[in-house]
């Protein structure tokens, strides 16, 4: 504890107590770290059409394809739903495996996400998402 005497009360103190101001800045920052995540899922979005580049294709890839109808092709040959990681795994070892899908338009995403979890079941973790390019004259951006 420091000694004060009177002489120093009566004039002007030479230190700034930064104390209060770390509190406060440590509780703004504890809040922007709780809510941030919280924001991220509460905006709505109307993602704009872009062109897409295509990717140079992959030597070690497999195309599995989804029908508005619901059936999956694994590259070109028909599997059940059910019958898709017994024939995934049949293909050989899946590390560094990179699986191309091809949804149909009309297909619900939740199709699209259960075929997904089926994939990374096996323990395929790279996934392509094939689309057709948009022309430019049908884009909705061009003048």
């Amino acid at each position: 504890m420091a000694i004060v005497s009177a002489s120093d009360r009566d004039g002007m103190m030479g230190e700034i107590n930064v104390t209060p101001f770390v509190d406060v800045m440590l509780v703004l920052l504890t809040i922007f770290i709780v809510t941030a995540p919280l924001l991220v899922g509460a905006v709505r979005v109307n993602l704009p059409r872009a062109s897409t580049v295509p990717a140079a294709s992959e030597a070690h890839s497999v195309r599995i394809s989804l029908t508005a109808d619901g059936a999956v092709y694994l590259d070109r040959d028909l599997v059940s739903a059910s019958d898709l990681e017994a024939a995934l795994q049949k293909r050989g070892p899946v590390s560094g495996l990179t699986v191309e899908i091809l949804a149909d338009e009309h297909v619900p995403y939740g199709n699209v996400a259960h075929l997904m979890v089926q994939v990374q079941r096996v323990g395929v973790t790279r996934f392509a998402f094939v689309m057709l390019p948009e022309r430019l004259q049908d884009s909705p951006h061009s003048p």
